[in-house]
């Protein structure tokens, strides 16, 4: 495994980007949050609208869960297409479609064709994500690489929490304008055709070359379950606070906003802490999101639980970049769509996998609160387990091929 990371094998890329090519990643990456968070409050109205459909009840919180699934399974595809032909043609397509079946939805009226159009919703983003996570590591190297894939986490974070407020703000317009924020994409797609290149990379092989597969397998591993715990506590905070009794929207936004400025903490701690291994700052990660879980557990009121978020929230925000970086800092420019595919698409299977597995411990334990706190015990593990499957020779996350 040391062996690939200790490696370096890189083309740098002819031209220099700047920060009109990083505010246009990062713009891109904040896209594969939409499906994740903004028609979350609108959920009820949508339920309430098709309540004579059989089996309403479940199908549409599927509306909003789809994506990440379909985001989990097809990331890497998208890779092998981008490593196989183009990063930027790829991107293009992607967001265009993404623009029209994201806005599908304001005029289907068949629950059954509004779902199919999220799933076209979670493979664009598969490839959004993807295409962006990969020209950042392809446009930088070094620190600047470390440091823009620790803000690329920061905006999502922050996407996130504006998308769920103005989700929020626009559904009381009715369930199906939320959906108008998709065309977004659009906006993007003449500065990014104008000021995105495809990095030159020599002639291109006849055959991809193989991915290394002992270097990549453990970082995914541990991504799927750091999908898990970083999910966790974004969906079930409110579902917490309402337990003890907390009704007002204002307060649970609140503490939701706690959380997410505390994850953006984390997210941009990493761009100082790069230097370090993965041996070192997984274990923080690990160890900080399990301490925060912990508290969310034992918690009897709002402040308690605030706090509790908000050290989940800087463990959880570590977390993501350093697994990235781990993941893929080393791989060459023809490997790099495929390490960053597959990654992305652990992360995301890990986070559909999420409510379910947390819903499973909190009936094992009786209640949500004792779920989350067997999530912490699994946190407490990984951060333990990583301290012991990460090798001392794998190379600081500063340090780029």
């Amino acid at each position: 495994m040391s062996s690939h990371l200790d490696t370096p094998v890189e083309t740098p890329p002819q031209r220099q980007a700047g920060p009109a090519q990083l505010a246009l990643l990062l713009a891109g990456s904040c896209l594969a949050v939409l499906g994740a968070v903004l028609i979350a409050p609108v959920l009820p109205k949508m339920e309430d609208h098709f309540a004579g459909v059989a089996g309403a009840d479940v199908l549409v919180p599927i509306v909003l869960t789809v994506p990440a699934l379909i985001i989990g399974l097809t990331a890497p595809f998208a890779g092998l297409v981008i490593d196989a032909i183009d990063r930027k043609r790829l991107l293009i397509v992607a967001l265009v479609v993404y623009a029209l079946a994201g806005t599908a939805p304001l005029y289907l009226d068949s629950l059954g064709a509004i779902i199919a159009s999220r799933a076209v919703v979670g493979l664009c983003e598969a490839a959004i994500m993807t295409c962006c996570t990969t020209l950042i590591a392809d446009y930088w190297s070094g620190p600047r690489r470390s440091r823009y894939l620790g803000l690329q986490t920061l905006a999502a974070t922050l996407a996130a929490t504006a998308f769920l407020a103005l989700g929020g703000a626009l559904g009381s317009a009715g369930w199906r304008t939320p959906f108008w924020v998709y065309l977004v994409a659009l906006v993007l797609v003449v500065p990014m055709a104008r000021l995105l290149w495809q990095p030159a990379s020599g002639p291109k092989p006849a055959k991809l070359p193989p991915l290394p597969w002992r270097s990549l397998l453990v970082p995914c591993l541990i991504t799927l379950a750091g999908g898990v715990v970083f999910y966790a506590l974004i969906l079930q905070l409110s579902f917490v606070l309402d337990d003890l009794g907390v009704t007002s929207s204002a307060a649970i936004g609140g503490v939701s906003a706690a959380m997410s400025l505390a994850t953006a903490a984390g997210s941009a701690s990493f761009g100082k802490l790069s230097g370090r291994r993965p041996r070192t700052l997984l274990p923080i990660a690990f160890g900080l999101s399990a301490v925060g879980l912990a508290i969310v557990f034992a918690a009897g009121n709002v402040a308690v639980v605030t706090v509790g978020a908000m050290v989940t929230g800087a463990g959880t925000g570590l977390l993501l970049p350093v697994l990235l970086t781990w993941a893929t800092n080393r791989l060459r420019f023809e490997q790099r769509g495929r390490g960053t595919g597959l990654w992305t698409g652990f992360l995301f299977v890990g986070e559909f996998a999420s409510p379910l597995l947390v819903a499973a411990f909190g009936a094992a334990a009786g209640g949500l609160q004792p779920g989350l706190g067997v999530l912490a015990v699994v946190a407490a593990v990984l951060a333990v387990v990583t301290l012991v499957v990460v090798p001392r020779s794998s190379a600081p996350l500063d340090v780029t091929s």
